[in-house]
Order: C-alpha cells, then structure tokens, then sequence
C-alpha cells in the first residue's frame, strides 16, 4: 500500500477538516436542520389543522408601486376600524396611512423613533412603532387631525435583548383577546418575543409587564431573518414573514408549524419573486397584503 507523506498527509487533513467546517458553516447559515424539523412537522399535521391554508392565495396585485414613496418601506399593519393599512419609513421616518390599493392616503412626520422599522395596530387610534436599534417599543395615539408624531410624548418600553447592531426588532403583532405583543428580533438570534402589559390596556389600573420567549417556537423557525409578523385572531395562528428566505410561516396556537408558502416567481401565482419582504398584514376577510423595499405592493387573495 502507498504511503502519503507527512506533508501530503497534513495538507489532506487540513483540506476535510475545512470542507467539514464550510459544511457545518452553510448548514446553520441556511438552518437546514430546523427547515428539516418544520417541515416534519406540517407532514404529520392533521388536514384541518392548517388554519389559512396557503394553496388557495393568488396573487391580485404584484408588484404595485406606491406612487410618492421612494424611501424604504418597513412593515404593515391592517386598520379594522378606519379600513386602511399602515406602514413606516426609516430614512426621513414617517407613519404612511395606505388604502386597500396601496395608494397614499397622509403621512405623519415621526420625530425621535430612530430607526422605525414596525407598527402595529393595537386598538382604535392607538399604535405601537419599533426602533430597531435601541430595541424601543413606542404607543403613539393617531386621529384624523394628528399632523406629526414624538417619541418623546409616547409611553416607551426598552427591551435590551442581544442588543446591537442591525439586528433588532423588525416585526410586530398583536393579539387583542391574550392582550399579548409579538415582537420578532431579526437575527442573532431570529426569534419571537411575546410581551404582556405594555402597552397597557387600562392607565387606571396597576401594570404588571411580563417578556417570555417559547424555546420550542424558536428552535423550529428555519428561516434566516424575521421582518414581519401576522397575528390571525380567527385561528390564533402566528404568521412570520422572512424577506432572505422568501417565506410566510404559519404556527399554532402552541408555536408548532402547519403551513408555509414561498414568495419565489412561481407560487401563489407570482410572475417574479418578492424582491426584499419586509411587511405582511391580514384584511378581516383573510386577504393577505404584503410590501417589499423599496416600494412595492402585493395583494393575495383565496380563490
């Protein structure tokens, strides 16, 4: 038998030990075990456990741009009582009220949000914005006459949590009967807060605030980042849109996954893939309202 020399015989363990390390390196980049795990799970989900069923969206709208918007849009949120969607920019930052078309309806100067990158309807006027950077959630209240918001007017929480850097709170969801907020952190780690007490419900009564993370939730998220969240009050299924990944997740009420769809050319009727996600929002009678950076409008529909 041949012999390698001691030098060859470096040089080739050095070569196996990098593949394995580049291996292992692309592996948890692409979270191939935890896109294993999910996908596991929705095999064995029940046929009725699936709440939205995905299959049947089509897109309506593709690719719309909003007219007067050039900044980046960050975010979605759907207004059950004034019928209308919200969203934020985070260059010049400002609260945009959309319609149902995705037109411009006003703009609200923010002054001191930072890097607002969510909002989220949370009760008739009341809304809550996110900065990204300094992990802020902010409750602005909003009326047909409020012509510019400050931060420094609005009951504030500050939640440090694996803070730094670009990778902070990019999507927000709200669940009006457990009176509970999503807050979804965009990487390092990707994960999905839930907080309770703020922003409070009722001023005149004491507030105790509570911030859990379910481990079991987390360890099945496969994506790469989280840009926005969809809290359905009809299933209490979650929605976690992922832009790098190009994917809705659907979870249960107990954080297991029983859906998704990709946002590649091709599905739910796409002609192109959704360039950049980043906010995803759900009308009262299921419809599913999407925007990607910078300016662009997405509407599904199930047919």
């Amino acid at each position: 038998m041949r012999h390698l020399s001691p030098i060859k015989t470096v040089l080739l363990t050095l070569f196996v030990v990098g593949a394995l390390a580049v291996s292992w390196g692309v592996v948890r980049e692409y979270r191939v075990i935890e896109r294993i795990w999910f996908s596991w799970h929705v095999f064995w989900q029940a046929s009725d456990a699936q709440a939205l069923g995905f299959d049947d969206y089509e897109v309506v709208v593709e690719a719309s741009v909003i007219d007067g918007l050039e900044d980046n849009v960050s975010a979605l949120s759907y207004d059950p009582d004034r019928k209308t969607l919200f969203t934020v920019t985070n260059k010049d930052p400002e609260l945009v009220e959309l319609s149902l078309e995705g037109r411009i309806l006003r703009r609200i100067p923010l002054t001191g949000f930072g890097d607002a990158e969510a909002v989220e309807y949370i009760s008739p006027g009341i809304y809550v914005i996110s900065d990204e950077h300094s992990q802020r959630l902010i409750k602005v209240q909003v009326d047909d006459d409020t012509l510019f918001l400050d931060a420094a007017d609005a009951e504030q929480l500050t939640l440090g949590i694996d803070a730094g850097g670009n990778n902070g709170f990019e999507g927000l969801a709200y669940d009006n009967r457990g009176r509970r907020l999503f807050v979804a952190k965009e990487r390092r780690p990707v994960q999905i807060l839930e907080v309770r007490g703020f922003p409070n419900p009722d001023d005149s009564t004491p507030n105790i605030l509570e911030v859990t993370s379910s481990q079991q939730r987390n360890a099945g998220l496969f994506v790469r980042d989280l840009s926005s969240l969809q809290f359905d009050e009809r299933s209490g299924h979650l929605l976690a849109l992922s832009d790098e990944s190009r994917q809705i997740l659907e979870l249960d009420t107990q954080g297991r996954p029983v859906g998704n769809v990709s946002l590649s050319k091709g599905s739910m009727g796409l002609s192109k893939s959704v360039p950049q996600a980043e906010g995803i929002a759900m009308g009262e009678d299921g419809t599913l309202y999407l925007v990607s950076e910078p300016n662009l409008f997405y509407v599904f529909r199930k047919q």
